[in-house]
């Protein structure tokens, strides 16, 4: 019987032990749960204050960008408002030459001179528009391009060698630094 219970004694004893341990284990357990949870809720912390200087970093770099936009489009516009203000400023030298032959022209009888004034101011006007990349398209007797060339009508061709080339020009065509202003008004042989 002593035997009995010395068996039932250790049987109790290590049941108890068992359940201390089991104890230690659920309260480690308990322990690692709630670090675990403070650790999320540090990156969580970590990861919203990332995302709040992301965003932040967006605002500015989006703010940056449209002030940029409304710097160009200013700069833009006063950039093609002076080009026009150049030209025009180009231009008042013929103005003023014009004006000085309508007055000549009261005064004077010599229509020599006259006409002679009239050819400098025009060789001027061209020479102004030369400078500013205005050229003249060449058409007379050329074939006809109707990347160039605008036909008014057609004529029979006064020799075989003028069909399909321009005959006469009726308007000049221009083109500003190789883009046609304007077509040049023509009649084609046919």
């Amino acid at each position: 019987m002593a035997e009995e219970k010395e068996k039932k004694a250790k049987e109790t004893k290590t049941k108890a032990e068992s359940k201390s341990e089991t104890t230690d284990q659920s309260g480690k357990c308990k322990n690692s749960e709630h670090e675990n949870v403070a650790e999320e809720d540090v990156k969580t912390e970590e990861l919203e204050q990332q995302l709040a200087v992301a965003n932040d970093k967006y605002l500015r770099l989006s703010a940056e960008f449209d002030n940029y936009r409304k710097r160009t489009l200013k700069e833009k516009m006063e950039l093609t408002k002076n080009a026009g203000e150049k030209i025009l400023s180009d231009i008042l030298p013929v103005v003023d030459n014009l004006e000085r032959a309508l007055a000549s022209m009261e005064q004077s009888d010599d229509m020599d001179a006259i006409r002679e004034g009239i050819k400098l101011i025009y060789a001027g006007f061209k020479d102004f528009l030369g400078r500013n990349g205005v050229k003249e398209i060449d058409c007379q007797n050329n074939v006809f391009n109707t990347d160039e060339h605008e036909a008014v009508t057609k004529i029979p061709a006064p020799t075989p060698d003028l069909k399909g080339k321009v005959v006469d020009c009726i308007q000049k065509g221009y083109k500003l630094n190789d883009k046609v202003m304007r077509f040049a008004k023509v009649v084609v042989g046919e």
